[in-house]
């Protein structure tokens, strides 16, 4: 069997192959409330075959929203219109994990499906962004609230809260975004956290938000669940997050109870990036070799063969697929047949006379 066909066991969950879908924003909800669109579209993932469907960044608070139109899981009405969801994925024989989230510095902007650009204005809903300091995002509203000790506290209270219902609703993985320059983001890197108290300054005190709604959402979910971590694994411009704080941050997240880290790069400041296929990978393999935790590979990957030599090489556990699943949602089943796998029970049954 191929490794990317193999299935792999994150404490009590089995996932059927390493073929997971990469959180990707839609910007279609209502009040935070998912709807059917939400529905077709992760559930199209699950029916192609992916192991694991994660949905998109999903708001712990409504001030933490990208946008007025992002999905949230911040009350019971989001909770049960995600349960629906999460049914009809686990009806394909996948797995559902939910993203949870908050924008900070990077909230109240524009989905990108208007004219509009930029920070939302007040009478279009706009709010005022929360952040580690009073420095804005490039394009954005100038003027982030800095968050008190109080604020940050409500923070990661949001977090557990969260997560307490996205469990309820039946998700099976839980990620905490700590990636892209939203707010987690935002407290690691040294070109958004300007603070003095304990969570600015050194490595400790930057990390020490994300360790704590780490802790706070294993105490709340118990430790049958598997927590994953996403991460920029660089800021890509000096002085900015590095590297080699991302392996330090992975072997502390791993002693805190973290089973993942799905690793991408970038998303805090303008940089420039070497793009390319999979030029996220090495950071991958670096976290899984020398923090030991288990990582994800994310950023152009979109050959079969390509995904299963990062799994082969060491180079990461899983692979996570974004725009390469929008345009083919069932990816999976090609890589079934390229990588020579019999793929008949990946088929929903009402499809399979097309298998043969």
């Amino acid at each position: 069997m191929s490794q990317l066909f193999t299935p792999i066991t994150l404490r009590e969950v089995t996932v059927r192959n390493r073929i997971w879908v990469a959180p990707m924003c839609q910007y279609s909800a209502v009040d935070g409330v998912p709807n059917d669109w939400h529905l077709v579209n992760l559930g199209s993932f699950a029916r192609g075959g992916a192991g694991l469907v994660f949905t998109e960044a999903s708001a712990v608070t409504a001030e933490g929203r990208i946008s007025p139109d992002d999905a949230g899981i911040w009350n019971g009405e989001q909770q049960n219109a995600w349960a629906r969801i999460v049914d009809f994925i686990h009806g394909q024989g996948a797995k559902a994990g939910i993203q949870l989230a908050h924008a900070g510095r990077k909230a109240s902007t524009y989905s990108g499906f208007t004219e509009q650009r930029g920070g939302v204005a007040d009478a279009d809903g706009g709010w005022r962004p929360v952040a580690p300091s009073a420095v804005a995002a490039e394009g954005l509203r100038q003027d982030p609230a800095p968050l008190d000790a109080d604020g940050i506290a409500a923070v990661v209270t949001a977090f557990g809260d969260a997560a307490e219902r996205a469990v309820a609703a039946g998700f099976d993985v839980l990620e905490v975004h700590a990636a892209h320059g939203y707010l987690l983001h935002e407290f690691l890197s040294p070109l958004s956290n300007r603070r003095e108290d304990e969570y600015g300054g050194s490595f400790e005190n930057r990390v020490r938000i994300v360790l704590e709604t780490v802790r706070e959402v294993r105490g709340r979910v118990g430790a049958a669940v598997p927590i994953v971590v996403r991460v920029s694994a660089t800021d890509w411009v000096e002085g900015g997050w590095n590297e080699d704080e991302t392996v330090r941050l992975a072997a502390l997240l791993r002693e805190e109870g973290v089973d993942l880290i799905d690793t991408s790069t970038g998303g805090n400041v303008a940089a420039d990036i070497p793009v390319g296929p999979g030029y996220q990978v090495p950071f991958a393999r670096r976290i899984r070799v020398e923090a030991g935790i288990p990582t994800g590979a994310v950023g152009l990957i979109t050959e079969p063969k390509q995904a299963e030599e990062i799994l082969a090489d060491g180079s990461a556990d899983v692979v996570l697929l974004a725009r390469e699943l929008l345009r083919e949602p069932h990816w999976p089943l090609r890589a079934a047949y390229e990588l020579g796998e019999d793929a008949t029970d990946l088929w929903p049954v009402q499809y399979r006379r097309a298998a043969r």
